[in-house]
């Protein structure tokens, strides 16, 4: 077919039909898969900054409908960007585990789950370590009151 052919066939346009439009994803998308893929890395113990009351609050105000963050992105921030996209991340650890390891594992598993999902290049992620879960302390994850 050739080229006069073939724009007139398409309606004028010749591009490929899957570079027409924009894909947009959402800061609280990136969140979620990058709250999962630290979560399964060994030594995360739990998300955010590890002190009992705002674990608490954040707990309960992820339970309530319309919460301002599921539990799945507790202690991840995204920025995105249209190509990029920046993130930094809270974990509380497991005491006895190296925290540079931790946090090496953490960023890969970040890093590939993100630019796998979304397409987007992570170009960093920033870890904070907010708190080290001893073996005997209690989890102070509140009960739910509602069933």
């Amino acid at each position: 077919m050739s080229e006069s052919a073939s724009a007139s066939a398409s309606g004028g346009l010749s591009k490929d039909p899957a570079d027409r439009g924009r894909t947009t994803i959402a800061d609280g998308v990136v969140e979620k898969i990058a709250g999962l893929a630290a979560r399964e890395v060994f030594g995360v113990h739990a998300m955010g900054n590890g002190s009992g009351l705002s674990r608490t609050f954040g707990a309960v105000r992820d339970r309530v409908p319309g919460g301002a963050k599921s539990s799945v992105s507790r202690g991840v921030k995204a920025e995105v960007g249209e190509l990029q996209t920046a993130l930094d991340v809270e974990i509380v650890v497991d005491y006895g585990v190296s925290i540079r390891d931790v946090a090496r594992a953490v960023r890969e598993n970040v890093i590939a789950a993100v630019e796998r999902m979304t397409g987007l290049e992570v170009v960093e992620v920033n870890i904070a370590v907010g708190d080290v879960k001893l073996p005997d302390e209690e989890d102070e994850e509140p009960e739910p009151r509602l069933h």
